[in-house]
């Protein structure tokens, strides 16, 4: 495993710090989360392999217990708007002193500098403010929010990732931690670079929203609905892979060039692929260059040999997660379903390892400075 003996601590938060803990635990780092006192459900999903200590922040004993598991772990993710950790004494100019060591990598929207660093915000506001939102959408109609994969887990958790690795590589021959600032307005940018560097190719843009090569204008670039209701996706961008197409689907080219009237042909392969279910289109094209696939729901993309032979999924007791990604050769990451943490579930045990003594737990536990899992209450 590439980050075993890498001790990680993550105070709990929603979507893009969970994931970034995810990775590195996933990898082989040893990520504690504290969690909040008062709880109550959890609904974080991105938690198997950690551990939980359960603590309340507002009280005064809770900064000491913070401080001293910083001066033993490599990297802290912070999830807050800025100036949250600074309130409660745990800011990193505190943290590092006590430890230079230190990755702190602090994970928020709009970064911790400018006008809008305090603002409240949700993936959909991110791509607003860095410009990608407006180009997603399907037409000249308004912008279509995606699923919140861009901004809180590509530009917010990967990203932050990636900058803790590079910390880390950097820290090996300088001896000294830095702070992080997963900005993910800024990373939304980032993962949009081609996005923005190519907006001067005429033929990949250069017309509104819904009418250009990748973002819908093109019939041989879209999803097209069976007869049972399912879809295919069609990506025969480059002519070899459009001529298969037409071929397969018994379409002659000089009727359809590629480049000609997009309506027509849209309405032409609409018509067809309406004619015959997925299972149908899927043998049709199976041995066929021509990029046809069909569109798979998530548990058809579980049950899917060629995922299977490549063990992109695997099987838990609540069914099938995605298996880490990339895979290494020699230090792969723990390729297994491990059990999510119940909230407070190893408070005892990192005490202990923390050097606290057995009535000193039991004061900070009667004080609620921390909790237990409440089964062991």
């Amino acid at each position: 495993m590439a980050l075993k003996g890498i001790n990680v601590l993550e105070f709990a938060g929603l979507a893009p710090a969970p994931f970034c803990g995810l990775i590195l635990a996933d990898f082989g780092a040893r990520v504690v989360r504290i969690d909040r006192m008062n709880a109550g459900f959890v609904n974080d999903v991105l938690c198997r392999g950690k551990q939980s200590i359960k603590m309340d922040l507002k009280h005064p004993q809770s900064a000491g217990i913070v401080k001293r598991m910083c001066t033993k772990f490599d990297v802290l993710i912070d999830p807050f708007r800025p100036g949250v950790m600074e309130k409660f004494g745990l800011g990193p100019q505190n943290l590092m002193l006590e430890n230079p060591h230190l990755i702190y990598t602090r994970l928020s929207g709009f970064g911790q500098n400018g006008l809008m660093s305090k603002t409240a915000g949700h993936d959909i506001n991110f791509l607003a403010t860095s410009g990608i939102l407006s180009k997603l959408g399907y037409g000249s109609g308004r912008p279509f929010p995606p699923i919140n994969l861009f901004g809180d887990f590509a530009s917010g958790g990967l990203l932050s990732a990636f900058g803790i690795m590079m910390a880390l590589y950097e820290r090996m021959s300088s001896g000294r931690g830095q702070i992080i600032d997963g900005n993910m307005t800024a990373g939304s940018a980032y993962v949009g670079s081609w996005l923005w560097k190519s907006q001067n190719i005429p033929f990949l843009w250069g017309k509104p929203r819904g009418q250009n090569l990748l973002d819908g204008g093109m019939a041989f670039y879209d999803t097209y609905e069976t007869a049972d209701h399912k879809y295919m996706a069609v990506g025969a961008l480059e002519p070899q892979f459009y001529s298969n197409l037409l071929k397969t689907l018994d379409l002659d080219e000089k009727d359809f060039p590629q480049a000609g009237d997009q309506d027509t042909l849209r309405d032409k392969l609409t018509e067809i692929f309406k004619s015959k279910d997925q299972k149908y289109w899927t043998e049709k094209f199976q041995n066929v260059d021509a990029c046809v696939n069909a569109v798979l729901s998530l548990e058809e993309a579980a049950a899917l040999p060629h995922n299977q032979s490549n063990q992109t999924f695997m099987r838990g007791e609540s069914g099938y997660e995605p298996t880490p990604s990339p895979t290494l050769s020699r230090t792969p990451a723990i390729n297994s379903v491990r059990p999510d943490p119940e909230v407070g579930e190893h408070t005892l045990e990192i005490l202990k390892e923390l050097d606290y003594t057995n009535e000193e737990i039991q004061d900070l536990l009667t004080s609620r400075a921390v909790g237990q899992m409440e089964s062991k209450l």
